[in-house]
């Protein structure tokens, strides 16, 4: 059976490493993906929403994300809102429909690109470091007997060794991505 204190380790851990995933998922590789502006945040009736939660966003070739607002009165300000986010597109109003073409990346723009996903993952590795100390904190303070204590460590540092694993393999595929031309 788990020990409640891995159990959260694991949560956490799981929570910073989806972040980073979703992190790296914004990183654009030349290739449209609807994750590339689902995030943006558009004024709409009085307050401000996600892209994703008031439009269809899909992705009709791999150069080009097309966006269709549920509501039609919307279209001009998600035209807005992604230029106001400053993702380096250039949004173009088509009747009840926003295209956004993606532009050719430079090798210095996907170098550049390389680099924000290696930060990203570092400050993934981070966070989960500190997980990582903040739970066998907990284990100290708790004066579990020796052999529960040691097998805990033992335990969260497995998962600690995997979750940074799978930040490095997750970024090592992304720089492949990034790269590939």
């Amino acid at each position: 059976m788990s020990h409640p204190l891995l159990a959260e380790a694991n949560a956490k851990m799981k929570k910073v490493l989806d972040h980073t995933l979703h992190e790296f998922a914004s990183i654009h590789t030349g290739k449209a993906t609807p994750s590339m502006v689902d995030g943006v945040m558009v004024e709409a009736y009085g307050s401000q929403m996600r892209l994703k939660e008031c439009a269809a966003i899909t992705t009709p070739d791999a150069r080009l994300i097309q966006i269709q607002p549920w509501d039609v009165t919307l279209v001009k300000a998600v035209e807005k809102a992604i230029q106001v986010a400053n993702l380096g597109f250039n949004p173009i109003v088509d009747g009840k429909l926003i295209r956004v073409p993606l532009p050719e990346m430079s090798r210095e723009r996907r170098v550049e690109f390389v680099k924000t996903a290696s930060r990203l993952a570092e400050e993934g590795r981070v966070h989960i470091r500190n997980v990582r100390h903040d739970i066998l904190e907990a284990v100290k303070k708790a004066k579990f007997p020796e052999d529960e204590t040691k097998r805990l460590e033992k335990d969260v540092q497995a998962a600690t060794d995997k979750a940074i694993k799978d930040i490095n393999d997750h970024l090592a595929a992304k720089e492949k991505e990034l790269l590939a031309v």
